[in-house]
């Protein structure tokens, strides 16, 4: 069966409900919630906000239930109102096998994607589309021969999907977290932004009013459990790339301000330095002593790991503040086997 984007607006506003045990869902509250989610899209008789009526919100739930996914949506009686719910707690309309409709629609879309490949701005369409043509078999082949660097059982990974359509829909979460240094988990009221992968873990970015820190940042691992609540939804226009760009990994302190930041490598490290770059502002030399390489960027914990995995291929040359940092790390390495 063929779905519209209308259409998956609404089926996704009701799993996100069907989902969620934090509430009762009647049929007006399903109801709200998909044209909650259609408010972007237009109705181009009346040039109103497109809206659905009970009717179709019925047909809805029945190509759920029987005609698309087999969606275990349960109702329960109580007095004289029905709620409904999914009656199996995993169950999610995102976690099912593509349709060979959605199948066929998705090696099409490849097939177009292939007449990128080679475009400077299209280096990603190189990576992606081995991966989605062995997939989908659209090459045959009897062994694995491609393989992506990832981690198969990272414990995020089951809230990469609701995070993104929360960030889609422009929905408030409450989210139970556990960070590595709090014995018990706590609630966060959390509007998401953005979401970043970054040295194989997931990290999501977004307003924590408690904290009145609109770049707060939560890892998808020490997430213990998603709900969407009622909040109104506080909007941002960051530019992502302009927030990450003066620094590696995902940790930005207030008020820091980007250093140029010197180093020597070794003649044997160079070649690697220069093909695959620290950062996007790296400068670099040669000289006879080897590579000097300076990039501009906010020093955070992330660079200083990364510039300690070159262990002795590489020296800070300046500033003297971030020269001492390394120098202070590597004396209590030092002292692990002295």
């Amino acid at each position: 069966m063929s779905i519209n984007k209308k259409a998956l607006t609404r089926y996704l506003a009701y799993d996100r409900c069907l989902r969620n045990r934090g509430r009762k869902w009647t049929w007006k509250d399903l109801l709200d919630a998909a044209n909650d989610a259609l408010q972007d899209e237009v109705n181009p008789k009346t040039g109103m906000p497109m809206k659905i009526g009970k009717t179709q919100l019925y047909e809805d739930l029945k190509a759920m239930e029987y005609k698309i996914w087999k969606a275990p949506i349960e109702r329960n009686v109580e007095g004289k109102t029905v709620y409904f719910r999914y009656e199996d707690t995993d169950f999610s309309i995102n976690n099912q096998p593509l349709s060979e409709t959605e199948a066929r629609q998705l090696k099409s879309a490849i097939h177009v994607l292939t007449r990128f490949k080679g475009m400077p701005q299209f280096e990603w369409v190189n990576e992606i589309i081995p991966a989605l043509e062995t997939k989908l078999g659209l090459v045959l082949v009897d062994r694995e021969i491609i393989s992506f660097d990832s981690n198969a059982d990272y414990e995020g990974m089951a809230y990469i999907t609701p995070l993104f359509n929360a960030i889609v829909n422009k929905r408030v979460l409450k989210v139970s977290y556990q960070d590595f240094k709090s014995p018990i988990p706590y609630d966060i009221t959390f509007h998401p932004y953005y979401l970043k992968q970054f040295n194989n873990r997931w990290f999501a970015f977004g307003l924590n009013p408690a904290m009145e820190n609109a770049n707060w940042n939560l890892a998808l691992d020490r997430i213990k459990n998603i709900e969407e609540v009622k909040d109104k939804y506080n909007f941002t226009d960051v530019d992502w790339d302009d927030y990450f760009y003066d620094f590696i990994g995902v940790t930005k302190q207030s008020g820091e301000t980007a250093l140029e930041i010197k180093f020597l490598f070794c003649a044997s490290q160079a070649p690697y330095i220069v093909t695959k770059p620290l950062h996007p502002t790296q400068k670099h030399k040669h000289d006879e002593n080897g590579l000097e390489v300076s990039i501009t960027v906010i020093p955070n914990h992330e660079l200083e790991k990364l510039i300690l995995s070159f262990g002795e291929n590489v020296k800070v040359l300046s500033p003297k503040s971030f020269q001492k940092k390394i120098t202070q790390r590597i004396k209590l390495l030092n002292q692990l086997y002295s």
